[in-house]
């Protein structure tokens, strides 16, 4: 699962391997300890968990790189690894 963006010590990953299938928009995020699954779509929590501050910093870095999201989730689902995203400034 390759890193596509890094800020404030929030790695952001997303796969891109064809025989997981994931149906949901989503990236995987991780901070020191915690991890939690993001929808692109909206930001919510798919799964796990992350610290107010850090899950409001991925809240917002999703907002403002939606397309690109989706742009790498498209290459991701053809298998294709997905393309750096700037991190949050």
């Amino acid at each position: 699962m390759p890193t596509i963006s890094m800020f404030y010590g929030i790695i952001i990953s997303m796969f891109f391997e064809i025989k997981e299938k994931h149906h949901l928009p989503h990236i995987h995020v991780r901070y020191q300890n915690d991890r939690a699954s993001i929808a692109i779509e909206d930001g919510r929590v798919l799964a796990g968990e992350l610290p107010t501050r850090q899950l409001r910093m991925v809240e917002v870095w999703v907002d403002l790189h939606r397309e690109e999201l989706l742009a790498d989730w498209i290459l991701a689902k053809e298998g294709t690894e997905p393309f750096r995203i700037d991190p949050l400034k």
